[in-house]
């Protein structure tokens, strides 16, 4: 268990363990205390760094209170609806692009469609798998408008089922039936699959369910902030939040990671969590994550899971930034985390 928040020196969870409260501290300094069976008890003083944008750092200061504040399944999608829309406007008036309702396979997806396509293009097409922690969309606009603008490519972002009504591998169900529907009209070497944080995991969870069809791969896949394995926490899980060393954070349970996804699947099954699966022969794939991302850890080791079967895999780690920064079109890290997945995304699709 471990304790760091920005700026101010926190309250300790667990406090009873340590000698002294912070409340009772003259002098704020940094400290440690490790435990028999190796668990660390920490407190660090976090400057807001120099090292990013004025935007990050203004973004970083922002104040989020620890406590808790409970919230139903339906509260939350519908504040994450209301955000991503709203996020979703703002990245249009960014990116230009057109965005459309439909149905692919019998499942619901939204198209983005760059305002225009060369001819080179026409035949090319990325799948988004959007985030949103497998029960709600946190991404299927902010993931995707910049993207298609970016590579000039039309981007299907699929709205498969949700947890906890329709846990895994329904999520996966979709995604997969989208992509054998989009093979009848595209080449797999002209499609690209990539998602963040749960799409992030879907993405390589369907990539290793196609490799077990003998379904042909698509060319290249992008994983951002994601995971390949329920089984086991992290470091990273244990140190940030959602919003980095702001708001509030459980204390690690032994129990898997997202119980109402997971359900009653094995956590080490090979296609729930990839890092399990026999990975070589999977396509080209662009690892992004950041420096106070609670998914750095798993995105780490799943890369380097992907380099040890081989593969074109490459890690690129923002400084400071929290979980799927590039949610927040406003950052100028997000821009530029947008044009690195773009040009890897096109480099790779027009081979």
């Amino acid at each position: 268990m471990c304790s760091i928040r920005n700026q101010l020196l926190p309250a300790l969870l667990a406090a009873s363990l340590l000698p002294v409260a912070l409340a009772q501290q003259t002098t704020p300094h940094d400290s440690s205390t490790i435990a028999p069976d190796g668990t660390a008890y920490v407190t660090r003083i976090m400057p807001v760094p120099t090292t990013v944008s004025p935007e990050a750092q203004k973004s970083l200061a922002r104040v989020v209170s620890d406590a808790v504040v409970p919230q139903t399944l339906e509260e939350r999608r519908t504040g994450t609806d209301k955000w991503q829309a709203g996020a979703g406007i703002a990245s249009q008036k960014l990116y230009p692009a057109t965005i459309a309702e439909d149905t692919i396979a019998g499942v619901p997806v939204r198209i983005i469609t760059p305002i225009t396509i060369s001819p080179a293009n026409r035949d090319r097409v990325l799948i988004n798998l959007h985030g949103g922690g497998f029960n709600s969309d946190s991404g299927s606009l902010t993931e995707t408008v910049p993207i298609a603008n970016l590579t000039g490519i039309k981007v299907v972002a699929v709205l498969y089922r949700l947890a906890p009504e329709h846990p895994f591998p329904a999520g996966l169900d979709d995604a997969i039936a989208v992509y054998k529907e989009l093979l009848k009209t595209y080449k797999p070497s002209h499609i690209g699959l990539y998602g963040t944080s749960a799409g992030a995991i879907l993405t390589a969870e369907v990539t290793v369910k196609l490799k077990q069809l003998h379904l042909p791969l698509p060319a290249v896949t992008g994983i951002f902030s994601g995971m390949g394995d329920f089984s086991q926490n992290t470091d990273s899980t244990a140190l940030y939040a959602l919003s980095g060393f702001s708001g509030h954070l459980d204390p690690p349970q032994s129990r898997p990671r997202s119980e109402e996804y997971v359900a009653s699947t094995d956590p080490s099954d090979p296609v729930l969590s990839p890092l399990y699966a026999d990975l070589k022969g999977l396509p080209p794939t662009l690892f992004i994550t950041s420096g106070r991302d609670m998914l750095l850890s798993g995105t780490t080791i799943l890369h380097r899971a992907y380099l040890r079967a081989g593969i074109d895999a490459q890690l690129v780690v923002f400084e400071a930034l929290p979980h799927a920064f590039w949610n927040n079109p406003a950052l100028p890290e997000s821009k530029e985390a947008d044009a690195i997945m773009a040009r890897f995304f096109t480099t790779h699709l027009a081979k």
